[in-house]
């Protein structure tokens, strides 16, 4: 955490130019999604891959849950919204604090926008599952059939973002495939404790 805020100290120190510079342009027109990124040092894109991670496992736990109880419609897309917002907020709150206690003083704009986007990014990790289940509350869908695309939907993220990370390390192939598959275990022992927690 502490190099997190460091390395955006720097960048943000680099960017205390005239207002004609780059950085006084960039300050006027936050970018966002892959561009934002890019202009991020690697310790924070971790970061929000990190959230984005926490709760696409949080989110995965809460429909599984959703499945063996029959809720309403109604009642499925609240839990899930205030489940992955709550998750999305805690983030949130960790890095002020964490911001408070290493600098002893309130993040900065710039520190504060860098948050938020990392939160956002969190969060709609479960747009598509709660337009699902907007769509069974609708009546457009079946609940069963929105919960189990969720569990899909979710399942295929973590599977995506566990073999992209894989695939760039410098590992020999049997190496990736031992850490893929220790990967799926530790997801899986995940799942289980949240599925214990929230039943």
């Amino acid at each position: 955490m502490d190099e997190q805020i460091g390395g955006d100290d720097a960048v943000a120190g680099a960017d205390d130019g005239t207002p004609g510079d780059a950085g006084a342009r960039s300050r006027r027109r936050p970018r966002r999604g892959r561009a934002w990124q890019q202009d991020q040092p690697p310790e924070v894109v971790a970061q929000g891959l990190k959230e984005r991670v926490y709760a696409t496992f949080t989110g995965l736990a809460i429909v599984l849950v959703l499945r063996s109880h029959d809720p309403s419609a109604r009642d499925a897309v609240f839990s899930l919204v205030i489940g992955v917002l709550g998750i999305t907020v805690a983030g949130f709150a960790a890095d002020v604090i964490a911001h408070l206690a290493v600098h002893a003083s309130l993040p900065n704009r710039r520190q504060l926008r860098r948050m938020a986007l990392i939160a956002a990014g969190a969060f709609s990790s479960a747009a598509v599952p709660i337009g699902l289940l907007l769509s069974a509350w609708a009546g457009w869908l079946d609940l069963d059939g929105a919960l189990g695309g969720a569990m899909l939907i979710y399942l295929a993220t973590l599977g995506v973002i566990g073999f992209a990370a894989v695939r760039r390390t410098t590992l020999s192939w049997r190496q990736k495939l031992v850490v893929l598959l220790a990967l799926v275990l530790l997801g899986g022992l995940v799942v289980g404790l949240q599925l214990l927690a929230h039943s």
